[in-house]
């Protein structure tokens, strides 16, 4: 099925989010394998570690909030346990012609993550109208996985999709969602210091209206990271080039919104810290800053800011 024509350009960046408040939030062994950011949880005990994460997952959609940005808030379920249900931007995309998408998930114990009453929620409380869904999730039978806005870093403005292959970032499903959602795909291969595959897109690079940050040195073939660069300045972006020690640290998970005031990027404490001043100046020049501190979230789950944020694109309905 062809996407609908757009009318005029897509704003990159969404006045509002969808946030999964988890209830067994935890130490994934499913994904710890492709994920080198997870970090197994010590002694402290579940019950202290949800109190921790629950106040750090209120602290985002209050500064959020207080930014002037929409914020639905899910409920988790308790069972089935869903220990990275706080990540829901890897299983649902929202898009500004009314597109939904679906996408299939690597870890068995991630799937049920997806949820039609969530999807219900967004629509009724939200007033928002859908009017298709795009449902890659029958690639999961083949062992073919993308992971939503983990796996792709979408220039939705100039309606061209990043991505990094990786054990859950699909050549054959890329390919698909490009078809069905009208995207130019700009792919390469991203490593760590210890040349294992990047989990997700989303922290090795972010892009903003106007700005793009990207770990440049992660990219490990320079014809392919000359060839994303120069794609970046392309459509106009000013870019933030960081170090995969940044990367770690969470740098290149950031989001930008878009509430009525103006622009933001919300991302952690972690990540801001690890920025110099030039890198900050370049991002403080395109928006308001909002570091949130999200230690316990990012260590056991080994996810930052950008991947608790699914970004609200659809169109309002009419009264």
């Amino acid at each position: 099925m062809p996407a609908p024509a757009h009318s005029g350009q897509e704003p990159q960046s969404a006045p509002a989010v969808l946030m999964v408040r988890p209830a067994c939030f935890g130490f994934n062994p499913q994904t710890a394998s492709s994920n080198a950011f997870q970090q197994a949880s010590d002694s402290s005990g579940g019950a202290e570690t949800q109190s921790l994460v629950l106040a750090e997952f209120d602290g985002l959609g209050n500064a959020l909030r207080h930014a002037g940005v929409e914020v639905l808030i899910a409920p988790d379920t308790p069972h089935p346990v869903k220990p990275d249900a706080i990540f829901p931007n890897n299983w649902v995309s929202f898009h500004f012609d009314g597109t939904v998408a679906l996408y299939p998930m690597l870890a068995p114990n991630r799937r049920s993550e997806r949820r039609e009453d969530v999807l219900e929620q967004v629509v009724r409380e939200g007033r928002f109208h859908v009017s298709r869904t795009v449902d890659l999730t029958h690639r999961e039978a083949e062992g073919k996985f993308l992971e939503g806005t983990g796996s792709l870093v979408l220039d939705r403005a100039h309606r061209v999709a990043y991505a990094s292959l990786s054990p859950r970032t699909d050549l054959d499903v890329l390919g698909e969602f490009a078809q069905l959602l009208d995207y130019e795909l700009v792919t390469f291969e991203a490593e760590d210091a210890a040349a294992r595959p990047v989990y997700h897109t989303n922290v090795v690079m972010a892009i903003g209206t106007r700005f793009a940050v990207i770990c440049g040195e992660a990219i490990a073939q320079p014809q392919h990271r000359e060839a994303v660069f120069n794609k970046l300045r392309a459509a106009g972006h000013d870019i933030v080039d960081i170090t995969r020690r940044q990367m770690q640290e969470f740098a290149g998970n950031l989001l930008e919104l878009a509430p009525a005031g103006g622009h933001l990027v919300a991302l952690s404490t972690t990540a801001w810290r690890s920025l110099g001043s030039a890198q900050r100046r370049i991002l403080e020049s395109h928006a308001e800053v909002i570091p949130v501190a999200i230690p316990t979230i990012e260590r056991i789950g080994g996810g930052g800011v950008r991947c608790m944020l699914a970004e609200l694109h659809l169109p309002k309905r009419c009264q």
